[in-house]
């Protein structure tokens, strides 16, 4: 090979490694941009890098595990497995698509007798993740918990009356 074809190979992989490799880096960079548009548009849902969703919900483990489950169900999503934890609950549940099933996982965790933070990872594979199930979840369960009284927009709701 010549030092002319070497040189064009060279600059090839020299351009196409870091944009396969770096696809990561593109993720952070959406992923940051994200974050702050999903906080000013008051969704409160914050995220990791690798697009895992969290919300802490001043409510009680009990009322965060019904309403996801309930949230759950309403969306579709057969929930496979629930087991407690040594931190709180883990569900386990699958989308229906059988061309493309999406794998969910959420763990509620007890940071106090009034709080609990939820973490939901929707993904395909090893490798997608599935941000906007993941907020959605989120969303339901506290439009679930907020119908139920149990929130504090809920309770600030009932003593406005």
């Amino acid at each position: 090979m010549s030092t002319r074809a070497r040189t064009r190979v060279g600059v090839v992989l020299g351009f196409l490694l870091p944009v396969l490799v770096g696809q990561g880096c593109a993720a952070v960079g959406v992923t940051l941009l994200g974050v702050g548009a999903g906080t000013a548009a008051g969704t409160g849902v914050a995220y990791t890098m690798d697009n895992v969703a969290y919300k802490t919900f001043t409510v009680p483990l009990d009322q965060v595990r019904q309403s996801t489950g309930e949230a759950l169900k309403r969306m579709a999503l057969p929930v496979e497995k629930v087991d407690k934890t040594s931190e709180g609950i883990t569900f386990l549940a699958k989308s229906g698509n059988r061309e493309s099933p999406l794998d969910i996982e959420i763990e509620l965790a007890r940071l106090s007798p009034q709080a609990t933070r939820m973490r939901v990872l929707a993904k395909r594979g090893v490798i997608t993740r599935d941000r906007a199930t993941a907020t959605e979840i989120i969303l339901q369960t506290a439009k679930i918990l907020d119908e139920r009284g149990g929130t504090t927009a809920a309770l600030a709701k009932k003593g406005a009356r």
